[in-house]
């Protein structure tokens, strides 16, 4: 039986490490990235120990050359790329608009908004070529929701979501899709640095219908979900995954 082989940015910590192991226990084959080397090698242990056949390659996203690399690296070990799972981010600097600097803007949107175009852009060759592959990427809540104290979060979420329906529409005649996952409140260390303690996480737990925080897990379920046949129909899609806070 052929093994999917999945590629995972953002790989060493909360929702990518949990899709990591999510692609592990199906019996993928797959290259993990991050900046966290000794992070990259304790995954790749724990994916190897489950029986999976991985190896963590160190890449920021948002130098292209390192992406190139880490694509052309996937594909040189196990012959292609069937998934791409773009969750390297982060949340940024938090405060009002007319506090935020050109160095926070940039520093969000390298990482978010940058990260998943260069992810996007080599991925997609290599899938394109063989008419087959998915991409998921990562957005948020606030990818189509606003929040008064972390604009350039907002922004960049909502610039993530654009560039996954437009490469949705651009790879669906080479059998490619591309869609993304909207999580809420998540309990991982993005979630405690946002919030800012265990009373102010309760009082966003209080905000959810499910009533309570999501985990990484779920959110990796719903990433796995998109990346297999049984949503071979759906492209071009935001699933959020958020114990109905949007539904409000």
């Amino acid at each position: 039986m052929t093994r999917t082989v999945v590629l995972v940015t953002g790989a060493t910590s909360g929702i990518g490490r949990a899709t990591a192991l999510a692609f592990g226990r199906e019996g993928a084959q797959m290259v993990c990235s991050g900046r966290n080397v000794t992070a990259g090698a304790a995954l790749v242990a724990e994916l190897r120990e489950m029986g999976a056949e991985a190896e963590f390659v160190a890449a920021d996203v948002s130098n292209e050359e390192q992406v190139r690399e880490l694509v052309e690296r996937t594909v040189s070990r196990f012959g292609r790329l069937d998934v791409a799972v773009n969750s390297a981010g982060t949340e940024g600097t938090g405060g009002s608009i007319v506090d935020q600097t050109v160095e926070s803007y940039s520093a969000t949107f390298d990482a978010n908004v940058l990260g998943t175009f260069l992810s996007m852009k080599h991925e997609l060759r290599v899938m394109l070529a063989q008419e087959q592959g998915v991409v998921v990427n990562l957005s948020s809540t606030m990818g189509s929701r606003g929040n008064a104290q972390n604009p350039m979060y907002v922004a960049s979420k909502h610039a993530i979501e654009g560039l996954t329906k437009a490469a949705a529409l651009e790879a669906s005649k080479s059998n490619v899709r591309v869609n993304a996952v909207a999580p809420g409140p998540i309990d991982t260390g993005m979630l405690e640095r946002i919030a800012g303690g265990a009373e102010r996480i309760a009082a966003v737990a209080a905000t959810i219908p499910a009533g309570r925080i999501g985990t990484a897990e779920e959110v990796a379920d719903a990433i796995v979900f998109l990346a297999s046949d049984r949503s071979r129909y759906i492209s071009g899609q935001i699933l959020g995954v958020n114990g109905g806070k949007t539904a409000m």
